[in-house]
């Protein structure tokens, strides 16, 4: 068993930094036919799983402010789970590799790459999406309304990670500089707007807001 165990296609899989859970799952299920082939299990006996739940798991969160129970692969990352499992597209997926800030949500307030997070990290916490930006009374946010207003997007597909990266920022800086707007969405790639009408939204916004606020 240990020589098998030397030579199995998980021991060569970690062997060839071929860690990721794809590769370790299709090692698994082939070391089970190993097994199976060295050890026969007699007739009418239950097949052996060497990962029988690891790859599922019921995860509870908020979402927008609604509690929302799943279950998800423990694979699948935040994104394609709010994509795909709780259907809000509105979170886009561009790089997938945490460059270009498409996927950008927030948890528990704090700006995140959605993309580089498993959705099972996300148990326990508040993720708030494009899809709860707008106010309870379905008033879009100030800084939807300065979008539209200031032309802060074109083709909209970095638009949902811009805005909520800047909910975030005009949370902590209620009255940002342009310097400090550049720095908060370096992070973000937009290949249409030349950043500048983003910006000049930015600023619109924190004024109405503040406005409301009585500042």
């Amino acid at each position: 068993q240990t020589t098998l165990l030397a030579r199995s296609p998980i021991a060569t899989a970690w062997r060839s930094s071929a860690t990721s859970m794809a590769a370790v799952t299709t090692a698994a299920a082939s070391l089970e036919a190993c097994c199976a082939a060295a050890s026969p299990k007699p007739a009418g006996a239950p097949a052996r799983r060497l990962l029988p739940d690891m790859l599922q798991k019921t995860i509870k969160l908020q979402i927008n402010g609604c509690e929302r129970v799943a279950a998800v692969d423990t694979r699948t990352s935040l994104a394609d789970f709010l994509r795909h499992g709780l259907s809000l597209t509105g979170t886009h997926v561009g790089c997938e590799h945490g460059v270009c800030g498409t996927c950008t949500v927030l948890l528990d307030g704090t700006s995140v790459r959605s993309c580089l997070m498993l959705a099972v990290q996300a148990e326990g916490h508040h993720v708030e999406t494009i899809e709860g930006l707008a106010q309870a009374d379905g008033c879009f946010h100030p800084l939807q309304d300065a979008f539209r207003d200031k032309h802060g997007l074109q083709c909209g597909y970095c638009t949902p990670g811009m805005l909520m990266t800047l909910k975030e920022l005009l949370r902590e800086t209620p009255d940002p500089t342009e310097a400090e707007v550049r720095d908060a969405i370096s992070g973000n790639i937009c290949r249409c707007t030349g950043y500048q009408s983003i910006v000049n939204a930015t600023l619109q916004a924190a004024r109405v807001m503040r406005m409301k606020k009585g500042d």
